[in-house]
């Protein structure tokens, strides 16, 4: 993807790069990044600011990672909320109870791919290496969440269920929801046969806005695109939905990428916290 199509601002601390949605940042009600591998101190394989806690990496530079990045955003390292992906659809409202689950203790909500909070000083954690990290903002009830969605999660319609659950447990109205896709793998980059396809055909009525044949039995894949559609047909206005239209293969040099590296690699964060 070409630099001057990106989506995302771009903010650099000493050696940490991290991006933001300008449209979160314009609210003042958050705190918000997406990280990269930028800034951290693990080594190879997972250089370098590798946030994976269920990688093969040294936990202590792990745990100094966590504290760089959230330096990095001037959030407090105690708050972090880790959720549990399993690529599936479950969804965990969080609370200051929360705080510490997956990185001060062992993670206690298994099978948790979406979190929900309204409390402040509870930072959600969702982590990635080139499925789709999530970002949603309810702008008048001051509700956030962050959704996980490769493939399998994107299928499930995973974050047109994380606005319904917020429409059910916050008396959301999705046109006050501003959202966020964050660095993942493009279009450009992923293949997928029709196995893959075959679970798109039974949740979405019309895949063609989003899926472009390649050879028999082989396709492009695009997630963004999918996403983009569920979340307007549970009422996000299209123009409230910023693409950051970075791919995560096309840039392996500043994201992790499970396919660009074999699956030996590191892990990106998606920190969303409220003011």
């Amino acid at each position: 993807m070409e630099m001057d199509n990106w989506r995302f601002s771009k903010f650099k601390q000493n050696d940490v790069v991290i991006y933001k949605i300008p449209s979160f940042e314009e609210t003042g009600l958050v705190k918000h990044g997406f990280t990269t591998r930028l800034g951290g101190i693990s080594k190879a394989p997972y250089k370098s600011l590798n946030l994976g806690v269920n990688t093969k990496d040294n936990p202590d530079d792990v745990f100094r990672n966590y504290n760089i990045a959230c330096s990095s955003l001037n959030i407090e390292v105690e708050n972090v909320v880790l959720s549990h992906q399993v690529h599936k659809d479950r969804i965990l409202a969080a609370d200051e109870r929360h705080r510490g689950n997956g990185l001060f203790y062992e993670n206690r909500f298994p099978e948790i791919d979406a979190l929900i909070t309204n409390k402040k000083n509870v930072a959600l954690v969702t982590h990635y290496a080139d499925c789709v990290p999530i970002f949603i903002l309810d702008k008048k009830k001051d509700v956030i969440a962050l959704a996980h969605g490769g493939w399998r999660g994107t299928a499930l319609k995973i974050g047109a269920k994380v606005i319904e659950r917020m429409i059910a447990d916050f008396q959301t109205n999705p046109r006050d929801c501003i959202i966020g896709i964050a660095p993942s793998i493009g279009k450009c980059c992923y293949e997928v046969d029709d196995y893959v396809i075959d679970h798109f055909k039974e949740s979405y009525e019309n895949i063609e806005g989003f899926v472009e044949n390649k050879d028999k039995g082989k396709y492009y894949l695009d997630l963004w695109g999918a996403h983009e559609i569920s979340l307007v047909e549970v009422g996000v206005p299209y123009e409230n939905i910023t693409v950051s239209n970075m791919c995560t293969q096309c840039n392996n040099d500043i994201f992790y990428s499970y396919r660009g590296e074999n699956g030996n690699t590191g892990r990106m964060a998606a920190i969303l916290q409220l003011i």
